[in-house]
């Protein structure tokens, strides 16, 4: 009988794949020859390295800086969010608006926001000391409208056709399809949306930090230690980066799961 081999060793085998692939060449093509003649790791730090400075700055150093960035991609996450499922209910209670919704998303999502970036920044001004990036939430915000908007009509519009005449048939309106039947049936592909939407207001976050002017957060550090040549630092916080958007990621995967256990799109896991 054949044993279906565990997903977790795949995993765990790539990962320790790519760690080796990474130290191996840190040592060997991005190695630099120092004065004394001993080879020095350059452009790449070693994972040791990386490991030992994030050991030195401290996870209060990570934390304080982390603390920031989420409270903006959070806010981003919640306004954006919140806007493009409010345009998306418009566009469906009023179809005629529907053109007119979609168009004002694709301009979100063509807009690049590391132009924009200072647009906004000049418009909603600096941050007070501590307080969120008003650049940084807005760019957050704009991360995440067009793939849930998306996401929000394309669920909308795979609701059972006769459940919907069912409705229609007892008196119900385009407001009663939408509450009664198509916001049910648009939950998968909502979920879908905001697991893709989560890690991309971080991301949309750090690039509004970069304009927005805080002197706290993962764009701050990150430019700081750029500009001080820690680059085992600027490692550091990237994979902290990485692995912030993948815990959000993971997180609206069990959401879903959760909410709405009968999604096929849910049987890949988190």
């Amino acid at each position: 009988m054949n044993k279906t081999r565990p997903r977790w060793i795949g995993g765990t085998l790539g990962s320790f794949s790519i760690i080796g692939i990474w130290w191996l060449s840190a040592v060997t093509i991005f190695a630099r020859s120092s004065d004394d003649g001993i080879a020095r790791t350059g452009a790449i730090p070693t994972p040791a390295e990386v490991i030992t400075k994030f050991a030195e700055d401290g996870f209060e150093f990570y934390w304080k800086n982390a603390s920031l960035t989420l409270t903006e991609a959070g806010l981003g996450f919640l306004f954006g969010n919140l806007s493009a499922l409010g345009l998306a209910a418009i566009a469906l209670v009023v179809p005629k608006l529907e053109n007119l919704a979609t168009q004002i998303a694709v301009i979100t999502y063509c807009i690049p926001i590391v132009a924009i970036g200072p647009i906004i920044r000049l418009v909603l001004g600096a941050p007070s000391e501590g307080e969120p990036a008003g650049a940084a939430v807005a760019l957050a915000g704009l991360s995440v409208f067009f793939t849930t908007m998306v996401g929000a009509l394309t669920g909308v519009k795979s609701a059972d056709r006769a459940s919907l005449d069912v409705v229609t048939v007892y008196g119900g309106g385009a407001w009663q399809r939408l509450v009664k039947v198509q916001l049910l049936a648009s939950l998968p592909s909502i979920f879908a949306a905001l697991r893709i939407a989560a890690p991309a207001a971080f991301l949309g976050a750090i690039l509004g930090e970069y304009v927005g002017g805080p002197d706290l957060g993962f764009g701050p550090a990150l430019v700081n230690a750029q500009q001080s040549l820690e680059v085992a630092r600027v490692w550091g916080l990237a994979l902290a980066s990485g692995a912030i958007a993948g815990l959000a990621y993971a997180l609206f995967g069990l959401l879903a799961k959760v909410v709405a256990p009968w999604s096929k799109s849910n049987l890949g896991g988190a």
